[in-house]
């Protein structure tokens, strides 16, 4: 019933690079983003459950004795509310900065995407989604996610995700679904949008 704000950046850190004992004590920027991501991981555990830092795709260096021009991450905060998101955004990328000049290194970051966070979900569509579930037997879990009623959310238009399946593990190798579930999500969008009057 809420859209979980999300931005979403990749950082990347530069150097000269050089030759692993040649050039020993030139920056490395691959140190350089390992004290980033270090720090930012204590600062988001110290924020606790109402945010989130998700990193990713790391990369930097291509051979073993050589000292990397370029190391890079993708980054993803999310947060429940618009005001922390933006805080926590800023507060990373002073962070990232301050790691950057410590080890002697340029750095950047490029954003990749946003999402907002808040809720139009409307009491209509809240009752709507009640009584569809009711059909199965099931009442609604209302939790704050990043769904793709996001896009409708940021616009101010009245919106709310449905679940319409049973299953866990979800990005993972483990992932799964209840193919018979599909058949009763189907039953319980339906008789959601007769709730709304729709159909």
């Amino acid at each position: 019933d809420r859209a979980l704000g999300s931005v979403r950046f990749r950082v990347t850190l530069l150097g000269r690079g050089g030759h692993a004992w040649g050039d020993r004590g030139t920056p490395n920027p691959v140190f350089a983003l390992a004290e980033g991501l270090s720090r930012l991981h204590t600062l988001f555990k110290e924020v606790g459950g109402e945010a989130s830092l998700n990193a990713s795709g790391l990369r930097g260096g291509e051979a073993v004795n050589a000292i990397p021009k370029e190391a890079s991450a993708l980054l993803e905060i999310r947060a429940l509310e618009e005001e922390a998101l933006r805080t926590l955004y800023h507060k990373a990328q002073e962070v990232l900065e301050e790691a950057a000049q410590l080890h002697g290194v340029e750095v950047s970051l490029e954003v990749l995407g946003t999402r907002p966070a808040g809720s139009t979900a409307t009491p209509r569509l809240l009752q709507a989604a009640e009584v569809a579930l009711a059909k199965i037997g099931e009442r609604p879990q209302f939790q704050p996610g990043s769904t793709d009623a996001s896009a409708a959310i940021e616009r101010g238009i009245p919106a709310l995700a449905l679940g319409v399946y049973r299953g866990g593990g979800a990005h993972t190798p483990e992932e799964w679904v209840l193919p018979q579930s599909l058949w009763e999500g189907r039953e319980v969008l339906l008789a959601f949008l007769k709730a709304l009057g729709v159909g």
